[in-house]
């Protein structure tokens, strides 16, 4: 539901903040004092839509944000998937929408405080409030709702939910079976290919870090000669010449040491360690000279394998630049392609068994569409009544109401049992429409085809009092649902706004008492004159102020006491009616 709403700068709106109520919320309010203003908000709020000249005089921008909440019951899930889904899931069932209107400059718009383009705002939107009046932000104007309707009304979402599932299933199994099909060089020729590929991969007969091995080998045997005169050059120093007279090399040097060492570790025993450490200096520095000595003895430039380890690198990066970026890739494109071959190879069988099972689930999809067709028919004929007993209620006896359901035949759709083929999608084979004719003689045309906007919001009215178990959006605005109707009408319309508001948060701007009454919350807005500013409000009605409100609607602002009495007596039936229809 809408727990509180916030318009700044927005017409002739300069901040107001309201909290509207659970049940149902009334607007009232003299003529262009800004009802429908609060209306028109809300909708530039779920649509991210909105015209430069709602933008407050003298503003450069207007904001409007409305904090909702949702519960985790079924009917709200696929909500908070697609929150979830979007990353806007706000984890405590609240969503935030904020709306900036820019004068000058693109309008701004958030869920949970984070950006998201109009498309997704809207859709977000229309899965929270409908609007009835003057907008587009109505779901049963929407012909893609229409079956939802339906098959929430007639109980069978389950249904409808396995036959999807199957079509999948069937969809699946199509595109394997055209992938067999393909034409047979052509499927020759890919066999080829993979075979070539085959054979190209293991015939390298790679090896997992090979790679790595052979680049470090590459780089030794570049530099042999250079590795090879520098140990020469190390052991030089450390050793000296083989053939040199002079005893000048490190290790000379350190022998020299070793008498002095122990000729001072003999007079101070605290040297002893010393000269160990010395000792074994040597001796490691010996067998350092000795190992780099073989080292560089051992070291030969050898072209032949330089050729080859190049050779090999220059393979791997072929196979590398064909079947992946290293070596495990290329292994694993080898793996997968010896599957596909192994599977393109008994193709044949494979075809035939799939065609086989893909004529099964398509009987089986075609018994199950027909069931739904046949209760979806029971459930359509149910509306239609229920529709036109709603619209009689509301004055509207001679509008007619139809709930259309087509099939389309396909050759290559599922069968039913009349024999035929049908097109289907992922709800079944039927194609469902709301209609109606306001005129007796005329065809039934779409909802958005109704010229009337009092008509409209009627109608939906109606048609969400017979829909009242099957609509899940919990919030229903209605704006304008009185023109053109009378004080006997206005009060069949407060009781159905009523009974909808048991399972709805409905909110109605109104200029009749008759539905006023039946308000479990209702609003004045007025508008007052400041500096010469022209500023729209809204407040809370109770008690007393409720009852002038509702007598300055049945007599006007200079309304008498008979009129003040009349609305209390409004406000007691109403109370009444209220109180009875709840038990």
């Amino acid at each position: 539901m809408l727990d509180e709403l916030s318009v700044k700068n927005f017409g002739i709106i300069e901040e107001i903040i309201w909290k509207p109520s659970a049940g149902m919320n009334v607007i009232t309010g003299e003529t262009g004092a800004g009802k429908s203003l609060v209306v028109d908000a809300v909708e530039a709020l779920l649509s991210g839509q909105a015209k430069e000249e709602d933008i407050r005089h003298g503003s450069n921008e207007a904001r409007v944000e409305g904090v909702f909440h949702h519960d985790d019951s079924e009917d709200y899930l696929a909500l908070k998937a697609l929150l979830e889904e979007k990353g806007l899931d706000s984890g405590d069932g609240t969503i935030l929408l904020a709306c900036e209107i820019k004068r000058h400059g693109r309008s701004t718009l958030r869920v949970n405080r984070q950006a998201v383009s109009k498309a997704l705002l809207k859709i977000i939107g229309m899965a929270m409030v409908d609007i009835h009046g003057q907008s587009e932000h109505l779901s049963l104007l929407n012909k893609s709702h229409h079956l939802d309707y339906l098959d929430s009304y007639a109980h069978t979402l389950q249904k409808r939910h396995i036959f999807g599932e199957k079509a999948q299933e069937l969809h699946q199994m199509e595109k394997e079976i055209e992938l067999l099909s393909r034409d047979e060089r052509e499927l020759a020729r890919h066999i080829e290919l993979l075979n070539f590929q085959v054979d190209e991969i293991k015939k390298a007969e790679l090896q997992g870090g090979e790679e790595e091995e052979l680049q470090k080998e590459l780089v030794i045997l570049m530099s042999a000669e250079k590795l090879k005169s520098a140990a020469f050059e190390i052991y030089r120093i450390l050793y000296g010449e083989d053939n040199a007279m002079n005893a000048d090399s490190a290790m000379d040097k350190l022998n020299e040491t070793l008498p002095l060492m122990k000729q001072l570790a003999e007079t101070d025993a605290t040297l002893k360690s010393k000269l160990t450490n010395l000792e074994g200096i040597v001796s490691g520095l010996d067998d350092l000279a000795r190992e780099i000595r073989s080292y560089g003895d051992n070291l030969n430039f050898d072209q032949a394998r330089l050729t080859e380890v190049q050779e090999r690198l220059e393979l791997i990066k072929t196979l590398k630049r064909k079947y992946g970026g290293s070596i495990n890739e290329v292994l694993n494109y080898l793996a997968k392609t010896e599957k596909e071959l192994a599977g393109l190879t008994s193709s044949g069988e494979r075809r035939e068994e799939l065609q086989k099972e893909r004529e099964q689930l398509k009987k089986e999809m075609g018994v199950l569409s027909d069931k739904l067709t046949q209760e979806r028919k029971t459930a359509a004929e149910k509306i239609s009544a229920a529709v036109k007993k709603e619209l009689a209620e509301l004055s509207m006896g001679r509008v007619d109401f139809v709930v259309s359901m087509t099939q389309e035949e396909a050759p290559e759709g599922i069968p039913l049992p009349d024999g035929k083929n049908y097109k289907f999608t992922s709800s079944g084979v039927d194609d469902v429409a709301f209609l109606v004719s306001t005129n007796p003689g005329e065809p039934a045309k779409a909802l958005d085809k109704i010229a009337s906007t009092g008509e409209i919001s009627r109608f939906m009215l109606a048609m969400k009092s017979a829909l009242a178990d099957a609509d899940t959006i919990p919030v229903l605005i209605f704006d304008e649902i009185d023109i053109g109707i009378g004080g006997r009408s206005g009060e069949v319309i407060g009781r159905k706004l009523w009974n909808l508001s048991k399972n709805h948060q409905v909110i109605c701007v109104t200029h009749l008492p008759q539905i006023a009454a039946f308000a479990d919350t209702q609003y004045r807005v007025s508008k007052q004159t400041a500096q010469d500013r022209t500023v729209s409000t809204i407040e809370s009605l109770q008690g007393e102020a409720r009852e002038k409100e509702l007598a300055a609607m049945i007599g006007g602002t200079s309304y008498t006491e008979s009129a003040l009495q009349a609305a209390r007596e409004l406000i007691a039936n109403a109370e009444a009616w209220k109180a009875q229809a709840e038990k």
